[in-house]
């Protein structure tokens, strides 16, 4: 008797109480028509499964996190697939790696086959799409929600944003912020960890990740981290790949060209959720943040990680760099399009300066006609539409680069 895996289908999924239209749906819908297959990664608990079964309401779904589903497919994966040619959802594929030849001999035998496969280990998924689906699968990328997605947010404030994060659980499902980044924590950060390496020393680890928190915004330096954590540099750096694999924490690297100046070659860290930052920071508060000395940081690292969503949404890879050259002048963000650069600086403060425009200023008489605009994003009310010296407020950026 051959199983029937559609009476297992949907085993191990939960719908978030509330649903969030996502931006990253109508790119998905558009690529779906070209290619048979789609990747989508990024962090555990983002929306990935939310978003396709979404967008792909009449797919076919299964979980590969649900165990005993996982042994059923493995028993006969080319008749799983048999049984499912009008649209398949695969969740967390990485947990089934010999699956990828087995859907790529499918789609080269009916072009009209489509798949989703989601992950949340962006080396796990990218190396078994290397090795069976090269030339195949559109490779895509979701985050936590973006302010714009979260739609009005007047009715909280700043801090109130940075502490509560953006992951869907917090919003949608209503939960406090300090559970749901306690148990990504427990549950995730630490499992997908020893999934792909083996850490002997897991208290290191942990210290690890809190350093990593603590210099948001600051340059990333293997050396001195392994000091305070007693292990080696290498290690250091085996571990930030772990985070950045892990949608948890990545390097955003310094911009350079040749301009005539000694550059910093030392990337900055930041962390995908500020709601993250502050559960690992021990802010547990609106007040314990408006006066914790890493606010500013916290306040930088939303802002840049609002860039990169906004890229990822568009179905595109981040173009965005800073730029500090060794006299510490420095400029927060440095947005390639093509040989013209888009230049940005991030204020926390409600009140404007002139002078937040300086560096940018003098990056723009260096670079001569390649700055194509300079803007501030700060958290005041006042802001100005212009090409260069605009002033925008935090919440409306998505929405300034339409």
């Amino acid at each position: 008797m051959q199983p029937d895996f559609k009476s297992h289908l949907k085993s191990g999924f939960l719908y978030f109480n509330y649903m969030y239209n996502r931006i990253l749906s109508t790119e998905l819908l558009k690529l779906s028509t070209h290619w048979p297959v789609i990747s989508l990664t990024g962090p555990r608990q983002s929306g990935k499964t939310t978003l396709c079964r979404m967008t792909f309401p009449d797919y076919d779904y299964v979980n590969l996190e649900h165990i005993p589903m996982r042994d059923l497919i493995q028993s006969d994966m080319e008749l799983f697939l048999d049984q499912h040619q009008n649209g398949l959802i695969i969740d967390e594929a990485q947990h089934l790696p010999e699956l990828f030849s087995y859907i790529q001999v499918k789609v080269d035998q009916n072009k009209d086959l489509r798949y989703i496969l989601t992950g949340s280990s962006d080396f796990l998924m990218m190396q078994n799409i290397t090795q069976s689906l090269a030339g195949r699968v559109a490779v895509k990328r979701l985050l936590p929600l973006s302010i714009s997605e979260l739609g009005d947010t007047t009715d909280y404030s700043t801090d109130s944003l940075m502490l509560r994060g953006f992951y869907p659980a917090v919003w949608g499902d209503g939960r406090e912020a300090k559970d749901v980044y306690e148990s990504y924590y427990e549950t995730y950060l630490e499992r997908d960890v020893r999934q792909i390496i083996n850490v002997q020393n897991l208290s290191a680890f942990r210290l690890f990740v809190r350093i990593c928190a603590s210099r948001i915004g600051g340059e990333f330096n293997a050396s001195s981290i392994s000091n305070e954590c007693g292990v080696s540099s290498q290690t250091i750096n085996n571990w930030m790949g772990i985070l950045e694999t892990s949608y948890t924490a990545f390097r955003l690297q310094p911009f350079y060209r040749n301009i005539g100046k000694r550059l910093t070659k030392t990337p900055k860290i930041y962390f995908y959720d500020v709601g993250l930052v502050c559960w690992l920071l021990g802010i547990r508060n609106e007040q314990d943040l408006s006066t914790h000395p890493l606010r500013g940081n916290i306040f930088e690292n939303m802002v840049v990680v609002e860039f990169m969503k906004n890229r990822f949404n568009g179905g595109e890879m981040p173009n965005i760099y800073f730029y500090r050259d060794k006299s510490q002048r420095e400029v927060d963000i440095v947005q390639e399009e093509g040989l013209n650069i888009r230049c940005f600086e991030i204020k926390s403060g409600k009140s404007f300066h002139p002078e937040w425009f300086d560096n940018m200023k003098y990056l723009q008489s260096l670079m001569s006609d390649s700055v194509v605009g300079t803007a501030v994003i700060y958290d005041g009310i006042q802001e100005q539409s212009s090409q260069f010296n605009g002033l925008i407020n935090f919440r409306h950026f998505a929405d300034s680069r339409h």
